[in-house]
């Protein structure tokens, strides 16, 4: 019982850095200028956070039937408080994400047309694939 007790804690604490990483990516995608590493080091870390999640889920899972218990824990009240606890976790996280994935959706089609705006404005290319300068007399050196 202890077992399952200490993977519902640690539960809750991958849930609590989550939330702090969605809220970074969230000022991220909101931001007028977005910083590309950061971003990077944000999803890493989101992606990190939500392994260990899956893991500790399993062991959750494994530890139920080893205890034949099965959540919603009833009969069991602080695990069944943590169990709903992290069941309300995981819904507003469900929801975070899924508006930062609106945000992101918004800053691609934002990027998206203003290069097609851009595009047709393109002027030929200055350099040749030899680097050298396309239509300008070459300087050389004599000496």
């Amino acid at each position: 019982m202890d077992n399952l007790l200490t993977t519902l804690e640690k539960m809750q604490d991958v849930l609590a850095s989550l939330t702090v990483v969605i809220d970074e990516e969230q000022q991220q995608l909101s931001a007028a200028q977005i910083n590309g590493n950061l971003l990077q080091r944000i999803t890493e870390d989101k992606t990190a956070l939500l392994t260990t999640l899956n893991y500790l889920d399993e062991m959750r899972r494994k530890t139920e039937k080893t205890l034949g218990m099965q959540a919603p824990y009833g009969g069991h009240s602080d695990i069944a408080r943590r169990w709903v606890s992290i069941q309300q976790h995981t819904r507003r996280l469900r929801d975070a994400n899924k508006h930062n994935g609106m945000l992101l959706q918004h800053q691609m089609t934002y990027t998206h047309d203003a290069l097609a705006v851009l595009k047709p404005h393109q002027t030929q290319a200055f350099y040749g694939p030899d680097g050298l300068g396309k239509g300008q007399a070459t300087l050389s050196r004599k000496g």
